[in-house]
């Protein structure tokens, strides 16, 4: 196989090669199963990658998954537990199974074949749908090499696949970032550690080099592209920066609440419900950003209304003013 081959598997690709590799196994996949069989660290064995590189990669691998929330298993001697040199790693079935007492209909089964179909058309190449086939078709079975996924990844967020490579290479990312009320973007230099999602909007965890802090930032405010440096950080940095990046958004959304009263059996009631919780005049929500909670209340027009706070509320007033203007509306 020619060197070059390793570098058509990018590292999105990698990651969900080896979540399905994880899922696939009940009784675990030790490390150098995984670095021979695994799609996307296959190609980099063969192409002469050294085992100290390759186990390096797959640590940050499983970091990078666990930040996401992919619930990684480690499986050591039965006979000593904390001896990890033949451990095996998977990702327990019972957190992706149905229930067994779950059956469902054929027209139920059809229409999900068909939204299934629907959902590999949008994100999956052949490859992909062949490779699930193979997967499902392995059961426990490990011997032969796992044959990977090869999806077309398309997240919103331009600015997420450079930050990915800049997070597994441990290099240094500039990138130009516009903050509501700002007239001109802002040039941050960071060591990003993480990538989180969190209220269904990607946000990158870092050390901001200018500020010396941690930083969050969010990738649909990155309006310019992600120029990685020569610049790189020790890869340890990462250890639990997804948690601590969760853990982060987690402490603002606590300390940000609107009360909203919202007209039932409406979208808005649907969508907000739920991250709801019940309040006397209608429901309470956290939110962690002002601005793009303003925006998403503007969205559902009549069928919310903001109780408080009163800078939320006037923000998705001024919101629906300009939508009202700009459509030639009168008040």
């Amino acid at each position: 196989m020619p060197a070059t081959a390793a570098a058509k598997i990018p590292p999105e690709e990698r990651l969900l090669n080896l979540v399905v590799a994880l899922i696939a196994t009940d009784q675990g996949l030790t490390k150098d199963t995984i670095l021979t069989s695994v799609a996307g660290y296959r190609e980099q064995s063969e192409a002469g990658a050294s085992k100290d590189a390759l186990e390096k990669m797959f640590e940050r691998d499983k970091e990078s998954l666990r930040g996401l929330g992919v619930p990684i298993e480690t499986i050591g001697d039965w006979a000593d537990p904390d001896d990890l040199r033949e451990a095996r790693y998977r990702v327990p079935s019972a957190e992706y199974e149905l229930p067994e007492d779950i059956d469902f209909t054929p027209a139920e089964l059809a229409l999900l074949t068909l939204a299934g179909g629907v959902w590999s058309e949008s994100s999956m190449s052949d490859d992909a749908r062949s490779g699930l086939r193979k997967i499902r078709a392995l059961g426990d079975l490990v011997d032969e090499p796992i044959i990977g996924f090869s999806p077309q990844l398309n997240p919103r967020d331009p600015a997420f696949p450079a930050l990915h490579q800049a997070i597994d290479a441990s290099r240094v990312v500039t990138f130009p970032y516009l903050k509501p009320g700002e007239s001109a973007p802002r040039t941050r230099r960071i060591q990003p550690l993480a990538l989180v999602e969190y209220e269904a909007r990607w946000h990158v965890f870092g050390i901001d080099l200018d500020a010396q802090a941690d930083r969050t930032f969010l990738l649909s405010r990155i309006v310019g592209p992600v120029v990685t440096g020569r610049g790189s950080f020790d890869p340890a940095l990462r250890e639990g920066a997804g948690e601590r990046a969760l853990a982060g958004l987690e402490a603002v959304a606590a300390r940000n609440s609107a009360l909203l009263e919202v007209n039932p059996g409406t979208e808005a009631a649907l969508r907000l419900a739920r991250r709801a919780t019940p309040a006397e005049q209608g429901i309470r929500v956290a939110y962690v950003d002002v601005h793009i909670f303003a925006d998403e209340l503007a969205s559902y027009g009549p069928e919310v209304r903001v109780v408080e706070p009163a800078d939320l509320r006037d923000r998705v007033i001024d919101r629906l003013a300009a939508t009202r203007d700009a459509h030639g509306g009168v008040a």
